[in-house]
């Protein structure tokens, strides 16, 4: 089958490794002329990694990950530490090491395995048709192109996404900012094999391990949407909103470099069911976005990959069916880690101080195993389960 896939980013790409090892014809147009990763990490939990194990990436994706054992919580103005155990628990139950892995590493590694003579950048779509028989995509600088099926991994912004539903839908601000990055793995900011996570004020700094010594960061902090973004403001802005923490945090926003950090408003869509539209289909953030609170949105645009790659090679009653079948499969699982994610975002960030206040004191009497469950549950159910 010739197929296009419209976006090269995790769930573009892994869709069409996934496809290819299935014999089929597959193209990637992205609009950017440069591919730059949006964000500068992503946390890779096990579901994730056992999607691109599935396509024979074991070693590449083990290469790039970071080594994390432990987790740990500590309260972002005294630098207490609140709990703190060991992840082997959970690797030993899901059966996969999660890796923690830098977002540009992961996409180029990605291209590699696709094969960048078929990804075709400067290629934005302004419409597409469909003909009973095959889709017709056209592109901004007025060419075009046929497909036998058309994919949407065009991101929260997504236009496919727009003809599949026939309106295009609103975003949802989450109600913070997160400003990530990457820096030089130091024990005075976190235990190097270890994801930290300080918190205090419904504000939160992380630190996990990835390759080649680094850490990657985010803080996160309750703000209105809309604020100013000026990187020669953002350590100033850091150290304001983070005044009263820990010696750590201090010295992550002395050590990030503003120019290589990333500022991001949070948000996601609600949920809904629809993922396809006669011979155009939808995955990843098209499909389901999220906010980053579970760390899911990543895992589950590959969880999408393989199942539609699965779906198309192991049903023979014709295109529909098949991703009737993907659709019907997908949209709960996907959108039921969308709310979760929400709810975790809520009591992360302080929506509700009552609520917030309760799970800090929760997380000082957290021996390990309610965190550990937490993140099972959204680890299980994944296609290769």
């Amino acid at each position: 089958m010739n197929v296009v896939i419209i976006g090269a980013g995790m769930g573009g790409l892994t869709t069409g490794i996934a496809l290819k090892k299935f014999g089929h014809q597959v193209r990637i147009f992205e609009q950017t002329e440069k591919i730059l990763p949006v964000g500068a990490a992503i946390s890779l939990w096990s579901n994730g990694v056992k999607c691109l194990n599935y396509l024979g990436l074991t070693e590449k994706i083990a290469k790039l990950g970071g080594q994390m054992d432990d987790l740990a919580y500590v309260d972002g103005l005294t630098g207490d530490v609140m709990t703190q155990f060991s992840l082997r628990p959970l690797i030993e139950e899901v059966g996969q090491r999660p890796y923690p892995v830098a977002r540009a590493d992961l996409q180029n590694m990605l291209m590699d395995e696709f094969g960048r003579d078929q990804i075709y950048l400067g290629k934005k779509m302004v419409g597409l048709e469909d003909k009973a028989d095959f889709v017709e995509v056209h592109f901004a600088d007025g060419s075009s192109t046929q497909a036998d099926l058309l994919i949407g991994a065009d991101g929260t912004h997504s236009m496919t996404r727009a003809y599949v539903l026939g309106q295009q839908v609103q975003r949802r601000y989450a109600g913070y900012v997160n400003w990530n990055g990457l820096v030089e793995i130091s024990e005075d900011l976190a235990p190097a094999q270890q994801w930290t996570t300080y918190v205090g004020e419904g504000k939160r700094a992380s630190l996990m391990p990835v390759a080649d010594g680094r850490f990657y960061f985010f803080l996160d902090v309750p703000l209105p949407a809309g604020l100013e973004n000026n990187r020669d403001e953002y350590k100033k802005l850091l150290k304001q909103y983070f005044a009263d923490w820990c010696q750590p945090v201090q010295q992550l926003i002395e050590r990030l470099d503003p120019q290589k950090t990333n500022r991001v408003e949070i948000h996601d869509i609600e949920p809904f069911t629809q993922f396809y539209k006669g011979r155009v289909v939808i995955l990843g953030d098209a499909a389901h976005s999220t906010t980053p609170d579970i760390g899911q949105g990543g895992c589950q645009a590959m969880e999408d990959a393989i199942y539609l790659a699965r779906s198309l090679q192991i049903n023979t009653l014709g295109l529909e069916d098949a991703l009737r079948r993907y659709q019907n499969k997908r949209n709960e699982r996907a959108n039921e880690l969308v709310l979760r994610a929400r709810k975790r975002c809520d009591v992360t960030h302080m929506k509700d101080e009552t609520v917030t206040q309760a799970w800090y004191a929760e997380l000082r009497r957290e021996q390990g195993g309610h965190i550990m469950q937490g993140i099972i549950s959204n680890i299980v159910g994944n296609p290769l389960d």
